[in-house]
């Protein structure tokens, strides 16, 4: 009897070890605006994972807009050059990222602050090209105003063709000229997943499978993520590996509302995603 319970527990473990995350995205596109730019680094690994968990999905040709640093009015507490080194590393996320993981050899990575008129008509278009058949899904990874300023300027039309997802009301209400009542008085669908933080923002141990691994994109992943944690402008990322924004991204690509993605993804669920990519791609 000890025998077989022994092997029935073996299974279950090796089930629970193997299980894979089923990627089942729902129809449409996605757009990321991110900050990174503003006082929390953490946006520096929620980035670099959103974008290997795009490509690991098989997902990267649906991401139609990526922009970061979109915290468009400094506060003191950056500085000036701080906030230059922020926009140099978000950019550095994006790109190193896409060139190592592949698939996004034509797509452009905006700093939204720094191009803002090209941002704001990136965006625009893309809400634009939306139709119930294939919608805009955009994730909310940073301060809503390039939202909001896409939004005004598109097509009145198409807004009901346009899902945002969000999870953190900091990031709703840290808009400087649009308030989280005016976004959604476009008429778009909101969309909101418990806070992120509770899974995603987890001790730096956490995450020593990624700085162990021998492969160099898993490699570059813990990398950034650290960058983030010795950052010296704020004090709570200390100690912590955090690429909570990323979560909603898990959230699309595992089906969103309409096929049940997963609200709550945790970092054995982004470890999956991404292992089972490298494992099959080498």
């Amino acid at each position: 009897m000890k025998r077989i319970l022994l092997i029935l527990i073996a299974i279950a473990l090796f089930h629970s070890v193997n299980a894979q995350v089923k990627i089942n995205a729902p129809n449409g596109r996605v757009a990321i605006i991110a900050d990174g730019n503003s006082p929390d680094p953490d946006d520096l690994g929620g980035t670099a994972i959103s974008i290997a968990l795009l490509r690991a999905a098989g997902l990267e040709n649906r991401l139609v807009h990526y922009s970061h640093s979109c915290d468009l009015i400094r506060v003191d507490r950056i500085s000036e050059a701080a906030e230059r080194e922020r926009h140099a590393l978000m950019q550095t996320s994006c790109d190193v990222t896409a060139r190592r993981w592949g698939g996004y050899e034509k797509f452009k990575f905006l700093d939204a602050k720094w191009e803002l008129e090209e941002t704001i008509n990136d965006l625009r278009d893309a809400i634009n090209a939306s139709t119930i058949d294939n919608p805009l899904w955009i994730i909310e990874a940073g301060e809503p105003d390039i939202i909001g300023f896409a939004l005004e300027a598109s097509k009145r039309e198409k807004h009901k063709y346009v899902k945002l997802v969000t999870h953190h009301p900091a990031n709703d209400e840290a808009g400087d000229f649009y308030k989280w009542e005016e976004i959604l008085a476009f008429g778009i669908e909101e969309v909101r997943i418990p806070d992120q933080n509770v899974d995603l923002k987890v001790d730096l141990d956490k995450w020593h499978w990624a700085r162990d691994h021998t492969d160099p994109r898993i490699q570059w992943l813990w990398l950034i993520g650290k960058i983030a944690e010795v950052d010296d402008v704020v004090e709570f990322q200390k100690g912590k590996w955090d690429c909570s924004d990323a979560g909603m991204v898990l959230y699309w690509i595992t089906g969103a509302n309409v096929n049940g993605g997963l609200k709550t993804g945790t970092v054995e669920d982004v470890k999956s995603v991404l292992l089972n990519y490298v494992e099959n791609n080498k």
